[in-house]
């Protein structure tokens, strides 16, 4: 039987349920709320640096519309088969999108964050590395890495491979040997690039509950297989004791919340009680069959708001409000995940250490 130690708990993107995602400030704040590790999402830019964004269109989270230096830039692009018009990270150099300001990106749900719109510049990974490296001086346990690579397949097409950037920034940074790191995309092709270029931190895959990922869909059109096939017991082994190779194999899966959960009746000793009782929403079994296949598993995204939350979590109608976070967060962390990625650190630690 797979021994079960308790989850890690990954800011994701830092802290933004309190400060404007992919700052320093979100950073600073997740390793001060005792986050085990940040969550970076990572594009690059026209001379090739990678910038921490939750997208490579970037008007929902900066300024950039408002600066009519760069109206021209606007434009309409396919982006993994989506048209989506903006402002995108490729059309600019680091030295245009530093003078840029971050701003929160769900301002109805977080006004607090909202605050803060315009206090910080954008982040390269490179500036993210440095930060981790104070957060971690004298620590025995620095916080660790895990970097989400975006529209990979999108980005090698433009000349862009983010596999090699990462590299690059990684061994730049003096961290090619570093305990910690892990990388993750919804694109296994990326991860596979990255195994066969040296890598050797964990690579977990992310699925969602729906669609095709972007490099099946880009080698194989309408006929690519979807997430779907990844998830089935089949699927799951290909990803991980039984991959046809190291390259293919990957070290764990990384699912939104409502894949690790289903509905009915729940032991409250979970929760210090001791009778069972009928909870709503409790676990599915899809954590033991991946570890059953060898692979670590994650969830997505730990959120207080009601907007955000399941319906029976949630408490009157305000979308901002908080709900029910503590019933929600306790039943996934204690469902068998190797980790979590919350928006709130701290209310994902408190829960985890019974606090």
């Amino acid at each position: 039987m797979r021994a079960r130690t308790a989850p890690v708990v990954i800011g994701h993107r830092g802290a933004p349920g309190y400060r404007p995602e992919h700052t320093q400030g979100s950073y600073e704040l997740a390793f001060q709320l005792g986050a085990d590790a940040v969550e970076p999402d990572i594009v690059a830019t026209k001379d090739g640096v990678l910038v921490l964004r939750h997208e490579n269109e970037i008007s929902g989270t900066t300024d950039i519309a408002e600066r009519a230096e760069f109206a021209d830039r606007r434009t309409t692009k396919e982006v993994d088969g989506i048209a989506v018009t903006g402002w995108f990270t490729e059309d600019f150099t680091w030295d245009e999108l530093s003078t840029v300001r971050a701003r929160e990106r769900i301002p109805a749900l977080r006004q607090h964050s909202s605050t803060f719109d315009g206090h910080y510049p954008l982040l390269r990974l490179s500036d993210l590395l440095e930060l981790i490296d104070r957060a971690g001086e004298g620590s025995s346990r620095p916080p660790g890495l895990v970097a989400e690579l975006k529209h990979a397949t999108y980005f090698e097409a433009a000349g862009y491979p983010l596999d090699e950037l990462l590299l690059r920034d990684l061994a730049e940074a003096g961290w090619t040997d570093r305990a910690g790191v892990v990388v993750e995309s919804f694109e296994h092709t990326v991860l596979a690039k990255l195994h066969e270029r040296g890598f050797r931190g964990r690579r977990v895959y992310l699925l969602e509950d729906a669609g095709a990922p972007a490099d099946r869909v880009a080698a194989l059109g309408s006929s690519a297989p979807g997430y779907d096939t990844d998830l089935s017991l089949r699927g799951l082994y290909a990803l991980g004791s039984a991959a046809p190779s190291a390259a293919d194999r990957v070290d764990g899966i990384s699912v939104e919340t409502s894949l690790v959960l289903s509905s009915g009746s729940v032991s409250m000793a979970l929760f210090g009680e001791d009778d069972a009782a009928d909870v709503g929403a409790v676990t599915s079994d899809l954590v033991d069959l991946a570890h059953s296949a060898g692979l670590a598993v994650f969830c997505w995204t730990l959120r207080p708001e009601n907007g955000t939350l399941p319906a029976e979590f949630r408490s009157g109608d305000a979308e901002g409000a908080w709900g029910d976070w503590r019933r929600y967060f306790s039943i996934l962390l204690h469902s068998g995940v190797d980790g979590v990625f919350a928006d709130h650190p701290d209310l994902a630690v408190a829960v985890r250490d019974g606090r």
